[in-house]
């Protein structure tokens, strides 16, 4: 089929080289130039593992290409998905801005179009968007009767970054809405040799269907961070004990790691979005807003422990592995190190830093910190180290490489380090290889 993406972010270009990987002609449309610039020179301009040499395979066989040109990547397309942001607003809500742009746009290009062209959104939005925000916008730009005239689908994603294009490859699932059965049918053709089992609904439901996943998947990580901070104080490792939870068939252990919390684009903007919609509602979603203030919490709580197990920071160095808020990537947004660092900062501390990934990013917003070319430099002659994504590269720290500190402090906000290899680190919900109380 021919398929047209507008906006080339993870999941916009995640999609466009997944569904060319799969046979299909796919055109990506961006605002950016330098972005449609690398794109067509089958350069990545984001870091996720194999997006490169899959990206390189598509451009070079003439199954992807991108542009800024909106109007034409429609007009010579069958389907177009929407995948621009949804920012979080200041009280929480989805910033729909960018959406309704996109559909007004699309709607233009179909004006003169013939033929049925189906629109999906691929953007997370709060139920009721695509009918209440993006049906009317495509109507007013094209003139033509949503359900009649084109099809209007919703197709949420469900990729983890780091294991972006190896989900949408192969998706536990994959979630139809549609407003009209003609377009959810061609839809799922789209994805006949996907093996994954499709659920068609309406369109509201697959919109809440991404919320509520989303919203299930933060309050475990919330949970597991609520459960670890009492197993710190009884010298209880809460790996062990997540362990055994996880065992349980009606839990699974996914998403019970505790540690500096979650972040990201998608768990805190889609928590906050869907307790904003609650309340506008007249809801009150008490364990949601709970779950964001817990998350916000255990950022303090790994910097105080630091800060407690240091003597004060006040002109020590201290150095931060893992800047990401997840291994394999280079994103940052809401990452927990953005916070921890700024907190540490405020009581003193010098900072320096090693990401694989994600330094660049991080420079933005935090300019004035030291950036390092290696974990190993990053420890060199540091008073106290802070461990935040639990990237490989970590796992192979021994004491030979700590024995490069001035002081002894060491904390692991995630579970990376073999206490076979180094000694004397302690976990912000974990005893650590110390075996004491907290």
């Amino acid at each position: 089929m021919r398929i047209s993406i507008v906006g080339t972010g993870y999941v916009g270009l995640s999609t466009g080289v997944g569904f060319a990987k799969k046979g299909n002609d796919v055109t990506c449309v961006d605002i950016v130039k330098g972005k449609v610039g690398k794109i067509n020179s089958g350069e990545s301009p984001i870091y996720e593992p194999f997006m490169e040499e899959y990206l390189r395979e598509v451009v070079g066989n003439g199954k992807l290409k991108a542009t800024m040109e909106l109007l034409p990547a429609v007009s010579d397309t069958d389907i177009t998905f929407i995948s621009v942001p949804t920012p979080q607003s200041e009280d929480g809500s989805a910033d729909l801005s960018y959406i309704e742009r996109a559909a007004r746009d699309i709607g233009r290009a179909l004006k003169g179009k013939g033929g049925f062209h189906v629109v999906v959104v691929k953007s997370t939005v709060v139920p009721g968007t695509t009918e209440g925000t993006v049906i009317p916008a495509l109507e007013e730009g094209s003139g033509k009767k949503a359900g009649t005239d084109f099809g209007v689908c919703m197709n949420p994603e469900f990729l983890r970054e780091g294991r972006a294009l190896e989900d949408f490859l192969k998706p536990d699932r994959v979630v139809i809405g549609s407003l009209d059965e003609r377009g959810g049918d061609v839809i799922a053709g789209l994805y006949d040799n996907f093996d994954a089992p499709i659920l068609r609904t309406d369109l509201k439901t697959a919109e809440m269907i991404k919320y509520a996943a989303n919203s299930l998947l933060a309050t475990k990580i919330s949970f597991a961070n609520e459960v670890g901070n009492i197993c710190k104080r009884m010298g209880i490792d809460t790996y062990d004990v997540m362990k055994g939870v996880g065992m349980d068939s009606r839990i699974s252990p996914s998403f019970l790691d505790s540690g500096a919390g979650f972040g990201g684009s998608c768990f805190p903007k889609d928590v906050a979005a869907i307790v904003a919609k609650g309340k506008e509602l007249g809801c009150e979603p008490r364990i949601l807003s709970n779950v964001i203030k817990v998350n916000r919490e255990q950022r303090s709580i790994v910097a105080g422990l630091l800060e407690e197990r240091a003597g004060g920071l006040e002109g020590k160095k201290v150095a931060v592995l893992g800047l990401a808020f997840k291994p394999e990537s280079d994103d940052i947004r809401e990452a927990p190190s953005i916070d921890i660092i700024r907190e540490l900062k405020g009581k003193g501390a010098r900072i320096s830093a090693y990401d694989p990934q994600a330094m660049e990013n991080m420079r933005e917003l935090h300019p004035d910190i030291s950036y390092e070319d290696d974990a190993a430099s990053c420890i060199n002659d540091a008073d106290a180290c802070l461990i935040l994504t639990e990237w490989n590269d970590f796992k192979a720290l021994s004491d030979t490489d700590f024995s490069r500190m001035k002081g002894n402090v060491i904390i692991e906000a995630r579970k990376v380090l073999d206490p076979e290899k180094v000694k004397g680190f302690e976990g912000v919900c974990w005893p650590g290889n110390l075996g004491v109380e907290a």
